[in-house]
């Protein structure tokens, strides 16, 4: 009976750290600016679709969603936050895209 329980519960575990393995990123994170239509960001898209490594984001540019102070638009354009990358050469350029964000 030990024999069962034991096997029985390594499969279980088995199971389960394979599908925490499967999984990238945070989820969806949803900013909500004060004068802006949210943007939701996408860390499956991200790391996963599009094979960004997390040490390019974390923790350089962004710690936890609790730590992050908001960014203005200006601030992005800088390359800050989000602009980092969206700079028109590494991703889409974040002046001129609002729609693409901003949904």
């Amino acid at each position: 009976m030990k024999k069962i329980f034991f096997v029985s519960s390594l499969i279980i575990v088995f199971l389960f750290s394979g599908i925490a393995l499967g999984r990238i990123g945070g989820g969806d994170i949803v900013f909500t600016p004060e004068k802006a239509k949210g943007v939701k960001f996408s860390h499956d898209f991200h790391a996963k679709d599009l094979g960004i490594p997390c040490q390019k984001c974390h923790p350089s540019l962004f710690t936890t969603k609790e730590k992050d102070k908001p960014v203005k638009m200006v601030e992005m354009y800088q390359g800050r936050s989000c602009g980092a990358c969206h700079n028109g050469k590494e991703a889409f350029a974040a002046k001129g895209n609002c729609s693409k964000c901003h949904k």
